[in-house]
């Protein structure tokens, strides 16, 4: 994505960025107790992530099931595929992996899904908002995507799609 670009190609040694952090968009630290949770990641949003999913998949005890919908541009910008494909093959109980590529070319050997992290995926793929407080969406990436799913990251109010699908802000 733009970000991973940036990095990589534009910044030099030594130079820094600046993040910014809304505190209350960070909500909870594993051990988590929702036995569902729902992943929406946007490119480099997928880092958290792999946090959160050391934690799951690291806990032989905890029965957490992980749905990660994995959206990015092209297959060359999908960060940590290999180590995400391997955990979904080593863990299939618990994590189900879905990447899909919103600009890969027609003619490449891409087999996945393509488009973006829409309605009809997450009704595809995600337990419904009827699981209640066993459900947690964690959703990281760009503010477009942000917007389109779940509202801009500063809203303290749920929008988008998932307000649409009947989802709550402690969902």
């Amino acid at each position: 994505g733009k970000m991973s670009h940036y990095v990589c190609d534009t910044m030099n040694v030594n130079d820094s960025v600046e993040f910014k952090h809304i505190e209350f968009n960070v909500k909870i630290q594993a051990p988590f107790r929702q036995k569902k949770i729902v992943m929406l990641v946007g490119g480099t949003g997928v880092t958290p992530m792999i946090q959160a999913l050391h934690a799951i998949l690291g806990d032989a005890e905890a029965g957490n099931e992980v749905v990660m919908l994995y959206g990015n541009r092209v297959s060359n910008d999908i960060l940590g595929k290999s180590m995400v494909d391997n955990w979904a093959k080593e863990y299939p109980e618990k994590l189900k992996l879905i990447h899909t590529l919103s600009e890969e070319p027609e003619d490449s050997e891409w087999k996945g899904r393509r488009g973006f992290i829409d309605r009809a995926l997450i009704e595809e793929t995600a337990p419904g908002p009827e699981v209640g407080d066993d459900l947690i969406f964690f959703v990281c990436g760009p503010p477009p995507m942000y917007n389109a799913l779940c509202g801009a990251r500063d809203d303290k109010e749920i929008s988008g799609v998932l307000k649409d699908m009947g989802y709550k802000k402690e969902q």
